[in-house]
């Protein structure tokens, strides 16, 4: 069974970080791990996920439409302004091809946000989580292998984060594994980590009117809609410790109140986005003010 499987072609060189090497490794659930750390070819041996073979274009569109649960999904039809165009390229040539890790309860906020990012850097989306359920074959035998063996399950997360924080020039929403764990959360050390901070009562509307689907993990103790709110509520607590250790937080309701908007449903993943693009501007300008100060004279 693969942890991940893709192979993406663009025309600008993709940034590795580490450099690439060959690793074996199993995991609890039985999966066999053995891949080139690279964005551009990543050919685990065992079980099949499709190999999508796409530009990375304007379109933010990795992975074949046909596939339900992507790795890499279809992105925002409406393009962003010339103000996140502007940004973003003022951003891009500091950030060096690292990755961003958007932290947070799921949500089709944060998902087109990771979209827009990834087109506006040119960079590869991943959702973590559907990368875990497209090694398992789907989220019906993502969920029935986590009723068998629950710890393997969380060991297969670590696995797709090791691999996806082994690689530079990745947007990754990272499912609540991501922040479950020292392990974890020293993996996401390998980019810029960011926690999309989503009210609870937006995301459950989100999960209701079935616009962002819950992850193997959070169906497997939901049950029914009506557990939806409380679940949700019982995830942010359990994970709040871990999403505060991120390199920088974007409140939605914060981001309301600064632009005047009488209704959160106003704000916008270009909001979101122009917001986003700031803090990371500030993070790589205080990194290279550090990397400039060790310098000798």
């Amino acid at each position: 069974m693969e942890i991940i499987q893709a192979s993406c072609t663009s025309n600008f060189r993709p940034y590795i970080h580490p450099p690439a090497r060959r690793q074996s490794s199993r995991i609890r659930t039985g999966i066999l791990v053995s891949s080139w750390q690279s964005p551009s070819s990543i050919s685990p041996v065992k079980s099949k996920i499709p190999t999508y073979s796409k530009p990375i274009s304007t379109t933010r569109a990795i992975l074949d439409s046909s596939t339900s649960d992507s790795v890499a999904t279809k992105a925002v039809e409406h393009g962003p302004s010339l103000a996140v165009k502007k940004k973003a390229f003022e951003v891009s040539t500091d950030l060096k091809g690292t990755s961003i890790f958007l932290v947070g309860i799921n949500s089709s906020y944060k998902s087109n946000l990771g979209r827009m990012l990834a087109d506006e850097f040119r960079y590869y989306y991943f959702d973590s989580d559907s990368v875990v359920e497209e090694a398992a074959g789907g989220k019906a035998s993502a969920i029935s292998l986590l009723e068998g063996d629950e710890e393997g399950y969380l060991a297969s997360e670590t696995e797709v984060l090791k691999q996806l924080s082994s690689m530079g020039r990745l947007i990754v929403c990272a499912g609540n594994g991501a922040v479950n764990g020292a392990t974890n959360l020293a993996l996401l050390r390998h980019g810029i980590s960011i926690w999309i901070d989503v009210p609870l009562d937006l995301v459950a509307r989100d999960v209701l009117e079935d616009r962002v689907q819950l992850s193997a993990y959070d169906m497997h103790v939901c049950r029914s809609s009506s557990e939806v709110p409380g679940r949700l509520a019982t995830l942010y607590s359990s994970a709040q410790s871990g999403y505060s250790t991120a390199d920088a937080t974007i409140s939605f309701l914060k981001i309301a109140s600064q632009l005047g908007y009488d209704e959160l449903d106003a704000v916008t993943t270009e909001d979101l986005c122009i917001e986003v693009l700031k803090e990371i501007e500030k993070l790589v300008r205080v990194k290279k003010m550090m990397e400039d100060a060790a310098r000798p004279f």
